[in-house]
């Protein structure tokens, strides 16, 4: 069977990397880095930039924030590299951390640079060639939750992030945070999100008594699938927006990605991973399996899940943000305005509907 690797490619126009700039840092801050080093761009991701460095027989990932990027606190490398090094050798699933730095005269920003795992990652869809017929659909679902799981349910003390982020009151936070963030990047063309902003501030939930450890965008193209088994995570990627508190506001990151098969087509059509396919879970289906392996108690996730596409919005409409300046060359991202209409749609038919378990 041959393996399925996320391969990565030349570097995009406007995104290449200084070679001559990186590799005395690299070969001080990595003890017995040897050999002539190439660079290479993975060229996914919408938000930090992710690079293949390859060093003699060391395989390495080197991180940096977009070009052009507008909202810092997303593309916090020392938070990423920090809370990393903390998970490393804790929750199996962290790569290894091995060198950052604030120094921007090198590359223009901040970066780090982590040991590489290698393996599958899905992304819109189904890599051709890749077995993931209904059963390991469904296994792979489940896994996901588990994983999930596992990392909210870790003790923050004894992971030694206890000072990390600040729990109480994360959850009025985050919606006053998305909220400012989708005023800062509005153009001309955004649609009007005051009502959901409105609904989610008159129906904010109690804060729960218990704290996790957040990943801040756990999906299916963030985690690594072993080569010969699509159904096993070995690795979790982007912890740039991670922090500890309400661990059901990171659980609506997944949910309100999920697009599943009776969805109505607009939806289907802007997913960014396969999660309609014959097999998946449904959303309801994963909280079910979440609640399981955690015992957390969810009688009703409505908030979360709007919360959880309101977050979205403002995700893709911060991308459109940068290349409707022209901060970006990324063709990708024009397409970002119409996904951030269809999720406007969308959660407003969650507030409509509700989701109850």
């Amino acid at each position: 069977m041959s393996l399925i690797l996320d391969q990565p490619h030349a570097p995009r126009e406007g995104e290449e990397l200084d070679l001559a700039s990186i590799e005395p840092f690299l070969k001080d801050s990595i003890p017995g880095l040897n050999g002539p080093i190439e660079i290479s761009q993975f060229p996914s991701g919408h938000s930090n930039l992710t690079y293949s460095i390859k060093a003699g027989d060391r395989d390495l990932v080197l991180r940096r924030p977009p070009f052009g990027a507008k909202a810092k606190s997303a593309h916090d490398m020392g938070r990423e590299y920090r809370v990393m090094s903390a998970l490393h050798g804790k929750f199996p699933y962290c790569p290894k951390p091995l060198a950052y730095t604030e120094d921007a005269s090198i590359i223009g920003s901040q970066f780090y640079v982590m040991e590489r795992i290698k393996g599958t990652i899905i992304r819109k869809d189904v890599p051709e060639g890749l077995d993931l017929g209904p059963e390991k659909a469904r296994a792979l679902c489940l896994e996901m939750m588990d994983v999930l799981a596992q990392l909210h349910t870790l003790a923050i003390k004894e992971v030694g992030l206890e000072n990390f982020g600040k729990p109480k009151g994360y959850t009025q936070r985050q919606v006053q945070g998305w909220t400012r963030r989708y005023h800062n990047a509005k153009t001309p063309d955004t649609p009007d999100c005051e009502p959901i902003i409105e609904w989610l501030e008159a129906n904010m939930p109690p804060e729960p008594d218990r704290a996790s450890v957040l990943h801040g965008d756990f999906k299916m193209d963030n985690v690594i699938l072993d080569p010969n088994d699509p159904t096993k995570i070995i690795g979790v990627l982007d912890w740039e927006m991670s922090t500890t508190g309400n661990p059901l506001m990171d659980l609506a990151n997944p949910v309100s990605y999920w697009a599943q098969a009776d969805d109505d087509q607009d939806f289907i059509d802007i997913r960014m991973m396969p999660t309609h396919i014959p097999g998946a879970l449904n959303r309801k289906e994963l909280i079910e399996r979440y609640v399981e392996k955690t015992g957390f108690d969810i009688p009703d996730f409505t908030f979360y899940m709007c919360f959880g596409v309101f977050r979205l919005i403002v995700i893709d409409q911060q991308i459109y943000y940068r290349f409707y300046h022209g901060q970006t060359k990324d063709e990708r991202f024009a397409e970002f305005i119409h996904r951030v209409h269809v999720l406007t749609k969308k959660a407003n038919a969650i507030i409509q509907g509700g989701m109850s378990l």
